[in-house]
């Protein structure tokens, strides 16, 4: 009781900053995956850039216009797509959500009527037009959600984890969109994530930042080349026991099919395959690089420890 009392005549007041020291420039027509762990500060530039939010100190800058000062002439140039949220009428077709934001956003007949066919053709919107948003699966409403926010043929696109809870097939749909998006008709796509193999699917340049600062911008390449070169070999041999090699870990066995993890900077998969060679006969070998989400994790590690990331520091573009 002592502590409540304490609290309530002189509250502890703790400042937090979102973001701080972040220079960050995006091109038009660019592709950019802006990740980090949870409360890194990727929604918080995403509140920024949509001018939800105005920052304490420094500017944003888009298409040479301030987010929250111009925000009617702006919004009218930008798209934002919350993957937890809907811009939809729950209990009204898809069809008068289209036409809602038509009449609301003042969209020019001819605009609205070549954007409507070129959405409804690329999101197979035909089967779902008159079908009441909260009749509408997670993947049905999220590829309405997209093309809704495309309505107004905006430049720059916003996307705050639009793959979030879909199943394979949409989640696999979505990033085919995005980058048809982005490749075909040239618009800018910012998309945070955690889902970090679907990240690197899209082929994008990637941001990350962590506890409000930009800690990597470069590609996926070059993140992977900031910690150990972790590959998985995946043997099948002639014998259920999997053998034991020196500088790899054993990481599943089923059958006579073994999987190994290894870093190749220091272990050559040759000098693998010769131990193999010498404890068993080999039927099938295949390597690959480990899982996106692994060297990530490897990241993440060192960024919580304030290890530089291999002299591959953030340099803002």
């Amino acid at each position: 009781m002592r502590e409540t009392f304490r609290e309530l005549v002189k509250p502890t007041v703790k400042t937090v900053e979102a973001l701080k020291g972040v220079s960050l420039r995006i091109g038009r027509g660019e592709m950019v995956a802006y990740a980090g762990p949870n409360g890194a500060g990727k929604s918080t530039t995403i509140k920024l850039l949509s001018g939800l939010m105005v920052p304490d100190r420094g500017r944003v800058r888009v298409f040479g216009m301030d987010p929250a000062a111009d925000r009617v002439s702006y919004v009218r140039n930008i798209a934002v797509v919350f993957g937890q949220r809907t811009e939809l009428w729950w209990d009204h077709s898809i069809a008068a959500s289209f036409r809602w934001k038509k009449s609301t956003w003042d969209i020019p007949d001819e605009t609205y009527d070549r954007m409507l066919g070129l959405l409804t053709e690329q999101f197979d919107l035909g089967p779902i037009w008159k079908s009441l948003a909260r009749e509408l699966s997670l993947g049905q409403r999220m590829r309405a959600d997209l093309a809704l926010a495309l309505l107004h043929d905006p430049e720059l696109i916003l996307l705050d984890e639009p793959t979030l809870g879909l199943d394979v097939i949409a989640r696999e749909k979505m990033l085919d969109w995005i980058k048809h998006i982005n490749a075909e008709h040239k618009r800018t796509v910012l998309i945070t994530s955690h889902a970090m193999t679907d990240l690197e699917k899209l082929d994008a340049r990637i941001v990350m930042v962590h506890n409000g600062s930009i800690r990597f911008d470069g590609g996926f390449e070059e993140l992977r080349s900031t910690v150990a070169d972790g590959r998985i070999l995946t043997v099948t041999t002639d014998t259920v026991d999997a053998p034991e090699l020196e500088g790899a870990s054993l990481t599943r066995s089923e059958g006579r099919r073994h999987e190994y993890a290894f870093d190749a900077s220091q272990v050559p998969v040759v000098r693998l395959l010769d131990a193999l060679a010498e404890r068993c006969r080999i039927e099938d070998i295949q390597t690959a690089s480990a899982p996106i989400d692994e060297v990530v994790s490897q990241v993440y590690r060192r960024m919580n420890d304030g290890a530089p990331l291999s002299g591959a520091e953030a340099t803002s573009r």
